[in-house]
């Protein structure tokens, strides 16, 4: 059962608004090491942790509001300028800020969250500990006396810690002198005077221990301790399925829905007049104008839905300033990331699948592309490193940037790198030129790092990224420099919800091809193809380009020597593909194949007559041809592919 039963509705509130304020205060705090006597930085940290805290005692997450607690009070300290902000206090603040993400993670489980390492808390009680010591109690508390429930005086040694607040009580209502009897050998009492019942405030104020309430103190303690066996990757938080939208764009919805539901309307007493028996132009023409509306109408409402799937990326951006800082300090690099186009809008489902990516991309940056400062400054550069995460839209696409001024990547080193790990063999090394040299480095398995690390070396990191990518209906391209930098371009759809295609006929049967990998569209010439290595190849503008017949790709016979083709580019290679006509463009709305997913197929879609098409994902197409060989690319596909239909 859930720790947070009856509370749902607020649990959520909370984690969404609390894990904003906490990337902006992770985001603030990097800019705040660069600024350390920035007073608006120091406000704006210590009103995160107070909110923070304040969501937190919601919820009697005690825990959570003792480590807030302790934050706050840490930072009232800097912006008092009671303390200076040190690299050392830095790391333990950025330490508590990576407890507070870990309790969110287990409050989004329906669980209290557990203490906080003790060596963060011990860190954040040693830099409270100069301006005021938490260990020792004020001299007031040793003699007032505890009264337990019954009236009864509880012993002086007793374990318990803190304020007796029913002697409190009885002192501050004048009945101390009844209720609250002498302790038996205590040399240190309250003294009441007889004349005037006046008690010395100062031995009456309570004492609160910095850290917060004590876990003692709050409702539902012993409910909140989470076994300590539990695995880390269950107290990761669930994947958020939850969407903030602008009230604008649901207004324009709504009305988008109320002038459809007029035209339906319109086209239903059209209908009636035409099986009545007018079928007059008038007529005709007013149900004319009454599709034509409803097509536009439809297709804005098509438009204004999927921008409410859309999202500021800078949602995302913000996690990574605090993981590059990190690592640069952990390695010992100056390294700055600068983010720019954070308010580029994607498509939510995408936003949350390029965390990954992104992550092992600048991890990448910091650790191989950037050199030691000492290294830049022999270099003649700065010894700061600046990091570029940029995202911005074109067309129909949105496109981010990856980039450092580092050492930068050597194609020549990249490819002897491969033959010697035995990745591909010295004659594929001697035909690849710069650009394919580069794409190496996304192959399993390779590194040019001679020693794994604890940051990276095992050839793992670029084949996530570029499997992710491609997942997305995305592409990847580098671009570099030796001595200058490196450069990764993401070239992304707006969105996977609908997506351009191109429909291609073999035989009777339509395919879909996403409209992103087209560059043109050709008729073949059967007498201008030559054979090069068995291989059918057209020269197109100089370029010798291979043709891969679509029936070949699909495992179909080859009926008729198919008459068109469509050059196509992906990241890796360009081709010309043989189909035998066309249908036509089309915007694609991708029905997901979750239970079966057939190698090569991105989706399916469905026609305006109701024919269902499949998308092709050529990337996996390409890959089953290449791992069955293309010596002869006129031999039939070893796997046909069945269609659904």
């Amino acid at each position: 059962m859930s720790d947070f039963a009856g509370m749902e509705d607020l649990l959520q509130d909370f984690l969404q608004e609390a894990g904003d304020l906490l990337s902006d205060v992770d985001n603030k705090l990097v800019d705040l090491e660069r600024s350390p006597d920035d007073v608006r930085l120091l406000n704006d940290i210590f009103r995160g942790f107070h909110t923070i805290k304040g969501g937190a005692g919601f919820l009697n997450a005690g825990e959570l509001v003792k480590l807030c607690h302790l934050t706050e009070n840490l930072f009232d300290k800097l912006r008092n300028g009671e303390k200076g902000l040190t690299p050392a206090l830095m790391d333990t603040i950025l330490a508590a800020t990576q407890c507070v993400r870990q309790m969110f993670g287990e409050i989004a489980q329906g669980r209290q969250p557990t203490a906080a390492a003790a060596e963060v808390t011990a860190n954040l009680q040693s830099a409270l500990a100069p301006a005021a010591d938490p260990v020792a109690p004020p001299p007031a508390a040793v003699g007032l006396p505890q009264v337990k429930p019954g009236g009864a005086p509880a012993a002086a040694d007793s374990g318990d810690q803190g304020p007796d607040w029913q002697a409190l009580h009885a002192v501050f209502s004048g009945q101390a002198s009844a209720s609250v009897p002498a302790v038996a050998g205590k040399t240190e009492t309250m003294d009441v005077s007889k004349e005037g019942g006046e008690v010395e405030l100062s031995q009456l104020q309570p004492h609160f221990p910095p850290e917060g309430r004590r876990s003692s103190d709050r409702p539902g303690a012993a409910a909140s301790a989470a076994p300590s066996g539990r695995r880390a990757d269950e107290r990761a938080a669930a994947r958020e399925t939850t969407i903030r939208v602008d009230t604008a764009r649901l207004d324009q919805v709504l009305n988008l829905s109320g002038e459809i539901g007029l035209t339906k309307n319109r086209l239903t007493s059209l209908r009636a007049d035409i099986l009545a028996g007018r079928t007059d132009s008038e007529t005709l023409q007013a149900l004319d104008q009454a599709v034509s509306q409803l097509d536009l109408l439809v297709s804005d409402l098509q438009n204004s839905v999927m921008k409410t799937r859309m999202q500021p990326i800078g949602r995302l951006f913000q996690k990574y300033p605090r993981i590059a800082r990190d690592l640069a300090r952990q390695l010992g690099k100056d390294v700055e990331l600068a983010l720019i186009g954070e308010e580029t809008e994607v498509d939510k489902t995408m936003i949350e699948d390029l965390a990954d990516p992104l992550i092992h991309l600048i991890r990448n940056a910091v650790d191989h592309g950037v050199e030691p400062p000492e290294e830049r400054r022999a270099a003649g550069k700065q010894a700061k490193s600046v990091i570029r995460l940029e995202a911005r839209q074109e067309g129909d696409h949105i496109v981010l940037m990856i980039a450092d001024d580092g050492r930068g990547m050597s194609p020549d080193r990249i490819r002897a790198k491969a033959v010697e790990k035995q990745i591909i063999s010295e004659e594929e090394a001697n035909t690849l030129d710069d650009r394919q040299s580069l794409n190496l480095i996304f192959l399993p398995g390779f590194s040019t790092m001679a020693k794994a690390s604890a940051v990276s070396g095992r050839g793992v990191g670029m084949d996530v990224v570029k499997t992710n990518i491609q997942k997305l209906n995305g592409s990847i391209e580098i671009r570099s420099e030796p001595g200058k930098g490196s450069v990764f371009v993401i070239s992304l759809p707006l969105t996977l919800a609908i997506l351009p295609v191109l429909l291609v006929l073999l035989g009777d049967q339509p395919f879909a091809l996403p409209l992103s990998l087209v560059r043109e569209i050709l008729p073949i010439d059967h007498e201008r193809m030559q054979e090069v290595g068995g291989k059918e190849t057209l020269v197109v503008r100089g370029e010798i380009l291979p043709v891969i017949a679509l029936a070949r790709l699909l495992g179909w016979p080859q009926l008729r020597r198919p008459e068109f083709g469509v050059l196509m580019q992906t990241a890796e290679r360009s081709f010309i593909l043989a189909v035998d006509n066309f249908a036509g463009r089309d915007d694609a709305v991708i029905k997901a194949l979750d239970d079966f997913r057939p190698r090569g197929v991105a989706g399916v879609t469905t026609l305006s007559n109701g024919q269902i098409v499949l998308i092709l994902d050529m990337k996996e197409l390409l890959s089953d041809l290449a791992a069955n060989g293309e010596r002869d690319t006129r031999a039939p596909a070893p796997r046909p592919l069945e269609l659904l239909v």
